[in-house]
């Protein structure tokens, strides 16, 4: 399975300071994410979600995984995420994404 760790310097404009996440998933998957018509993106363009406001909530324990809803362009989006760590410290794993359903987008605008 190919490995992809990319690191973004985001702006976090509540704090007008900068932050650095680093993100690593699969690129065959992200691939197969950007083929499929109902996904339409890989995960190289769904770590823009962490670049504006957005919602965040734990969705399982075991894993821990946690769900970001956010834009991405001019679409939302669910992006479920695990966060890791290296001897280089925390990063965000991508696991999968989809394009945000009604109850998400509903999330959203009550949270964001």
């Amino acid at each position: 399975m190919q490995r992809r760790l990319a690191v973004a310097t985001l702006r976090e404009p509540w704090y007008n300071s900068y932050t650095r996440i680093r993100f690593d998933f699969d690129a065959q998957k992200s691939k197969r994410l950007r083929a499929n018509p109902k996904r339409g993106i890989g995960f190289e363009e769904a770590q823009g979600i962490f670049r504006h406001p957005h919602y965040l909530d734990q969705r399982s324990d075991m894993p821990e995984q946690y769900r970001a809803i956010g834009w991405v362009g001019e679409k939302l989006y669910a992006l479920i995420f695990e966060m890791r760590e290296d001897k280089d410290g925390e990063y965000y794993h991508l696991v999968t994404l989809w394009k945000a359903t009604k109850q998400e987008q509903q999330l959203y605008e009550e949270h964001s």
